[in-house]
């Protein structure tokens, strides 16, 4: 056992329930009849790889590979977003449509806060952006052909997915911009009591431990001290 690795694992996670959880999201009903679908608002940094996340949970159901969702490639001299406008992909098993819809974002600059990227996230969260939409420097407004003036329910986001680079990031005080970022969503957006999940990508280059064998995530000393 190498240094970055724990005796016991700091989070208790059962690698054997993906089955289980897999056959409930198809079985899955809306219990209201005017949500056809349970729209997720995914968003996240440029290059945290939200797009690679959408493209990996389409796999999932469709039980092959899965590549609708383009992702950046911080490699080349061009750090900018690769999603320029709003992309909703419906997640579909082997077999037929599931009533839930990812929704794809233009990624968020990761060196500075800006009062637009904030609204874009707001905004479609609530369904006031419609699909298509080309995400510009400045926030949508309500007289925009794009705005939708009285979204549904299923135009509304149930959730909203923030993905962070696991191996850039540190989710601690200092890490002044993207706590701030997260603080701002939340308070804008607590009130609707609209969940928020925090999902880290890249672990296997944040540590090698996990590299190794990603069942040993939850083992790994730097990954805890990332989320912890």
């Amino acid at each position: 056992m190498g240094s970055g690795e724990s005796i016991e694992a700091w989070r208790t996670f059962d690698w054997r329930q993906k089955k289980e959880l897999k056959d409930r999201l198809e079985k899955f009903t809306p219990s209201i009849p005017d949500v056809t679908n349970v729209k997720i608002l995914v968003a996240g940094q440029i290059g945290a790889g939200k797009s690679s996340f959408i493209n990996s949970v389409l796999s999932v159901f469709q039980e092959e590979i899965a590549n609708e969702a383009l992702a950046e490639d911080l490699r080349s001299a061009d750090s900018h977003s690769f999603t320029k406008r709003l992309r909703t992909y419906r997640i579909r098993s082997a077999h037929a449509d599931l009533p839930f819809e990812l929704c794809d974002i233009k990624g968020l600059e990761p060196d500075k806060i800006s009062k637009c990227q904030i609204d874009d996230i707001v905004n479609t969260i609530y369904g006031h952006v419609k699909e298509g939409y080309k995400f510009g420097e400045k926030s949508l407004t309500s007289d925009d052909e794009h705005y939708n003036q009285n979204p549904s329910l299923s135009d509304q986001a149930f959730c909203l997915v923030y993905v962070i680079d696991g191996s850039t990031v540190q989710l601690a005080a200092d890490d002044k911009i993207i706590t701030e970022k997260l603080r701002l969503i939340r308070q804008t957006i607590s009130d609707k009591g609209i969940p928020q999940v925090i999902v880290m990508s890249k672990v296997d280059e944040a540590c090698p431990l996990v590299k190794n064998d990603l069942k040993k995530v939850y083992r790994s000393k730097k990954i805890k001290e990332k989320v912890l």
